[in-house]
């Protein structure tokens, strides 16, 4: 199928991030319905506490396509840097994101708007730079890494974070049993741009990567009515009028065609750690 993919089409952006609310209760059920994998949030600092060489020592860190700050602010307790600077191109995620910062003794947390494509930063001014479930959401994401590449410090750690393209494949096959998207489980992944079968070789192109690391998550959905909290906001499905949004008439076409019963969905998480390549340092 040829449909445009939802997560790089610019008319779409609002409707998916336009409300800090919206993402925030796709997220909430989702991380329920979590029963395996380690939170992303607590492997990223383990990576950088693995692979660079001074990770308490820290300047700046960025993390890229922040949303509502979740990451930001673990990296800021975590690691204690000078600085962390979430950027992100969602303006009601940012204002949710500062509503939520901490006042933290050493290190300043701020959060700025801006595009991936074009990082508002000085060359080589960053330590470590996160990108976490954010390259699938530009067309070029080669472009993106070499922003990183630049921005980066000699030395400096790249974190990169992104799915499979089969990610979540039994929610498509449940949606298209209950008839609510005949073709769920034939639309393209949202996740082409970068996956977890192309993410080193994306980072290769500006950075060497020096460890790559697959995770597979689970996640069991006690039943429909949770099902459908993360199905509401879901962009890859093609629902009827008045079902994207509304968690109570998606459970009630669910109840309705399927036995209510737990779902079990699965997510292969794939974290790229790369350095500068110094041959490219400013």
């Amino acid at each position: 199928m040829n449909e445009p993919n939802p997560f790089l089409d610019p008319a779409r952006q609002q409707d998916l991030y336009g409300q800090a609310a919206r993402l925030a209760g796709r997220t909430s059920a989702l991380m329920r319905a979590k029963t395996s994998g380690r939170p992303v949030p607590e492997r990223i600092v383990s990576l950088v506490q693995t692979h660079h060489a001074q990770p308490d020592r820290l300047g700046v860190v960025l993390d890229i396509g922040c949303g509502r700050g979740t990451s930001s602010l673990f990296l800021a307790e975590q690691l204690r840097p000078q600085r962390v600077l979430g950027l992100d191109a969602a303006p009601s995620l940012l204002a949710q994101a500062r509503e939520r910062a901490p006042r933290l003794p050493d290190t300043t947390v701020d959060f700025v708007e801006g595009d991936f494509h074009d990082l508002p930063l000085p060359a080589g001014s960053c330590d470590v730079a996160v990108a976490a479930f954010c390259l699938y959401h530009s067309p070029q994401p080669k472009d993106v890494i070499a922003q990183i590449a630049k921005v980066l410090a000699p030395g400096g750690l790249a974190v990169l974070v992104t799915k499979g393209l089969d990610s979540y494949r039994e929610m498509d096959q449940l949606v298209a049993s209950a008839g609510l998207d005949a073709q769920a489980d034939r639309h393209q992944s949202l996740y082409t741009a970068a996956h977890s079968g192309n993410l080193a070789d994306l980072a290769a192109s500006s950075l060497d990567v020096i460890a790559v690391l697959d995770e597979e998550h689970a996640f069991t959905f006690g039943g429909h009515d949770h099902t459908a909290q993360y199905l509401a906001t879901n962009p890859k499905y093609d629902f009827a009028p008045g079902l994207y949004g509304n968690p109570g008439a998606l459970a009630a076409t669910l109840h309705e065609f399927l036995p209510d019963q737990p779902l079990t969905t699965r997510s292969l998480i794939t974290f790229v750690v790369a350095q500068p390549n110094e041959g490219r340092q400013p």
